[in-house]
């Protein structure tokens, strides 16, 4: 699997912290805070897979363009940037040695906590 990190997903991440877009929620929160699978789907119907990419941090050059299978790393839940999610996915992308994206989610939610 090759991951690499989606520059315009960031930009949105650091778009929507600058804007205080922010659920400051708990390391755990993010499995009760992701969106379902149905949400995602309809997310996708009404915006494009475009716009689903942008709510998540790494793309999988091994998947289809264009498929949700793609997209990893998710960050939020298409409303707001969730710190949950950002904690959730750097252990996830250091377990699996995604070295950059875990950098990435490191100085992300540095960022966020530095907001308090």
């Amino acid at each position: 699997m090759t991951v690499r990190l989606n520059k315009e997903a960031l930009a949105h991440a650091r778009r929507l912290l600058r804007d205080g877009d922010v659920v400051r929620d708990e390391r755990d929160d993010w499995s009760e805070h992701a969106p379902g699978t149905d949400e995602e789907n309809a997310f996708i119907e009404k915006h494009g897979m475009k716009a689903f990419a942008l709510w998540h941090l790494g793309e999988d050059t091994d998947e289809t363009e264009g498929t949700k299978g793609r997209c990893r790393f998710p960050y939020g839940d298409f409303r707001r940037l969730h710190r949950c999610a950002v904690i959730a996915g750097e252990s996830r992308a250091g377990q699996y040695d995604h070295d950059s994206i875990a950098k990435t989610l490191k100085d992300l939610l540095e960022d966020i906590d530095a907001r308090d």
